[in-house]
């Protein structure tokens, strides 16, 4: 197989996690006798400050043109203290996903058994957690009309969702629902919101399609409390691009750190994967970022967008190994784990190469 991927290092911890994640595909390449070629662009507080723009048309060309996007993160502190600032980081990621139509964003919560204890929540609670979750990526507030008064005291959010925007999300999530449990969970706010009622008529049709998948509808608040509550009451979880946002990073504690989850945002054509954790600038540069999440990332790609299941499953076994060896970054690191094996960045990476 020969692929063209398109790494995206971004801002923060970004350059660090998606050296590894590239040294994966590589080691991958390498043993089963796939060629994958790379290149590099810029995005986020990085493009802005080569470019003005945080997503350089330059990145955009090279996007459209890869097979695959590996991404690390997007942010800087500057603009999260500047609620003014004209120009975000944070810009340049909706536009990509605009521009590249990927509407279904997937987050996996995989639960490896060496860190239960790594949640804050009971080992007892967490185990067998298996849960696959499905936002929507191009629609909501973040895309609708936004408004500020003249006076600056007055601002809103258009909440906006269209019919076909939901149609083609809950058929993804339905077809991932035969493939696994056959249950999924459509989350909403329909005993509030306009939009969310619209969300469930089209989400009750589409469920007439896949009669064997057994469908609840559950309101958004209730979905937190149940998420911490029982989460292994969840499978298949459907939600809108605002509640997803929130809920999937709620759902980062069950796994028990953002550095163990990676995540698919996907259309009709090319892939973008990233590690759900954010920029981290109070750690970036001193080799203490968790690159187990960009390296699952990787999985992801080969799997979605490749078919190379053999392969995904190669690298999740090599973290399994690590793991199960009492391997750590700090942010998975317990009380009880070994001093000696608490690794820094490029020493978990490295880890995971010689398991592969």
């Amino acid at each position: 197989m020969q692929k063209h991927i398109l790494i995206i290092p971004g801002d923060g911890i970004g350059p660090e996690v998606t050296t590894w994640g590239k040294a994966v595909l590589e080691k991958i390449g390498e043993k089963y006798g796939h060629e994958f070629t790379f290149d590099e662009a810029l995005m986020g507080h990085a493009g802005i400050e080569a470019t003005g723009s945080p997503l350089p048309d330059e990145t955009l060309e090279k996007a459209k043109a890869s097979d695959a996007i590996l991404f690390g993160a997007i942010g800087h502190i500057k603009y999260d203290n500047d609620p003014s600032a004209k120009v975000r980081p944070e810009q340049g990621l909706l536009k990509i996903r605009k521009e590249l139509g990927l509407y279904a964003n997937l987050r996996p919560i995989m639960l490896f058994d060496e860190l239960l204890d790594a949640s804050s929540l009971k080992p007892e609670i967490l185990k067998g957690t298996d849960i696959l979750f499905f936002r929507e990526l191009t629609g909501d507030v973040y895309f609708g009309e936004k408004k500020r008064s003249e006076d600056r005291n007055t601002a809103s959010d258009l909440m906006v969702y269209s019919r076909y925007e939901v149609e083609r999300i809950a058929i993804k999530a339905y077809e991932a629902a035969m493939v696994r449990g056959k249950r999924l969970c459509s989350v909403d706010k329909a005993n509030v919101l306009e939009a969310s009622r619209l969300w469930r008529e089209v989400v009750q049709e589409i469920a007439k399609q896949y009669p064997e998948v057994e469908t609840e509808h559950m309101f958004i608040d209730n979905a937190a409390m149940q998420l911490v509550k029982n989460p292994k009451k969840f499978d298949v979880v459907l939600t809108a691009n605002l509640f997803g946002d929130i809920l999937t990073d709620e759902a980062s504690q069950i796994a028990g750190s953002m550095g163990m989850l990676a995540s698919a945002s996907v259309g009709d054509g090319t892939g973008f994967f990233e590690p759900i954790h954010g920029s981290a600038h109070d750690i970036a540069g001193r080799d203490k970022a968790n690159p187990l999440a960009s390296i699952l990332s990787v999985a992801l790609m080969l799997e979605i967008s490749f078919g190379l299941k053999d392969e995904a499953k190669a690298i999740t076994d090599a973290i399994d190994k690590a793991l199960k060896d009492g391997y750590r970054t700090g942010d998975i690191a317990d009380a009880q784990t070994d001093k000696a094996k608490i690794l820094g960045t490029t020493a978990m990476g490295e880890k995971v190469l010689s398991y592969l």
